[in-house]
């Protein structure tokens, strides 16, 4: 286990309830909830409760099954809270914005800025 993956991540603390989140969405293998510093007007975060992949291209190697959860909960999630219309970014690495190292989508809706990715 490498010094980033050593430490317990925020999300993992979410999923264990050690710290509280507004959860939207949850079954055994994912949880959603808001975003604590939205960049959209809709800005969810979906998360698989394993800590085991650091990002979208370790899940999709390593658990293709769970990865293909993580979009249906976000289309789920999606048609629910924006009609169905979103942004679902996944970040891998530290210079593209990637700052908790457990795999998760950001699902993002509502009125976006045309070419800023939700991100301003």
């Amino acid at each position: 286990m490498d010094s980033v993956s050593s430490q317990k991540s925020i999300f993992s603390m979410i999923v264990d309830r050690d710290i509280p989140a507004d959860v939207v969405w949850e079954n055994e293998r994912i949880i959603a909830f808001t975003d604590i510093a939205p960049k959209a007007p809709v800005h969810l975060l979906v998360v698989p409760k394993t800590a085991q992949y650091a990002n979208v291209t370790e899940l999709a190697a390593g658990d293709p099954a769970l990865l293909a959860e993580v979009v249906a909960v976000a289309q789920l999630l999606a048609d629910e809270r924006t009609g169905g219309e979103y942004r679902l970014i996944f970040n891998t690495g530290e210079a593209v914005g990637q700052t908790v190292f457990h795999v998760h989508a950001h699902v993002m809706g509502g009125q976006l800025t045309e070419g800023s990715l939700g991100f301003e």
